[in-house]
């Protein structure tokens, strides 16, 4: 094997991004429950996603809390935790494994690879992973609202190698591209490959600081493409 592990970034690698329409249609109905000004509160939601990622806010509730103080708008912890449950149930039903995703954790794991997961996220899907069909075949998982930095930040690659026992060196990194997560895998010495569904090449889907057009690194268009990769 030319690697001895393998690491996914999560949401347009495991599962499909969130969609604009998704998205924010979601948002909407949380904004409605709070009864809070629509843009007003958007810019806040947009202003407070780096903390929400990176541990800022302990859970959703707080992060609500916070904007509809700042909004001073009044909400009972009836609201919060209805509006709470709108998002969880919307990203839980995002943790969805792509169709050849399990396949292939299937096949690196029969194959002696290790396997590990970082991704930049708010505080649900780490509630929600243990719970997942993913879950049994990580060895580690590294999720920024729990690590408290996210990527391209060297540090956050370099926990999973360190939690996985391995070398940057000798690891496979995938991902979509967004959060110039390539670029920082490969600045840490890891083999970094672009993974590009054409289904999300779309003016809908969300993204953030991708690199996908400026990567002229290795390409894969489905995740079971990593497996003639590591031979």
């Amino acid at each position: 094997m030319k690697y001895k592990a393998v690491i996914f970034d999560l949401f347009g690698t495991l599962v499909d991004i969130f969609s604009r329409e998704g998205y924010y249609s979601v948002l909407s109905e949380m904004i409605s429950i709070l009864k809070a000004p629509k843009d007003d509160f958007l810019k806040l939601w947009q202003a407070t996603a780096d903390r929400r990622v990176t541990g800022g806010f302990p859970n959703l509730e707080t992060n609500l809390e916070y904007i509809c103080r700042e909004l001073k708008v009044p909400v009972t912890k009836t609201q919060l935790n209805l509006a709470r449950w709108v998002r969880f149930d919307y990203v839980s039903l995002a943790l969805t494994p792509r169709p050849d995703v399990i396949k292939t954790l299937s096949r690196l794991k029969l194959d002696g690879l290790k396997i590990g997961l970082v991704s930049n996220c708010s505080a649900e899907p780490p509630l929600i992973w243990p719970h997942t069909s993913f879950a049994p075949f990580f060895d580690v998982t590294v999720f920024s609202s729990v690590a408290g930095i996210q990527k391209p930040n060297p540090k956050i690659y370099l926990m999973a190698t360190e939690k996985l026992g391995v070398q940057p060196q000798d690891c496979l990194y995938t991902g979509d591209g967004d959060n110039h997560e390539l670029t920082g895998a490969a600045g840490v010495g890891m083999h970094p490959i672009l993974i590009r569904v054409a289904h999300e090449d779309s003016a809908d889907a969300i993204r953030s600081n991708p690199e996908i057009d400026n990567w002229h690194g290795p390409v894969i268009t489905s995740l079971k493409e990593v497996l003639n990769l590591v031979k």
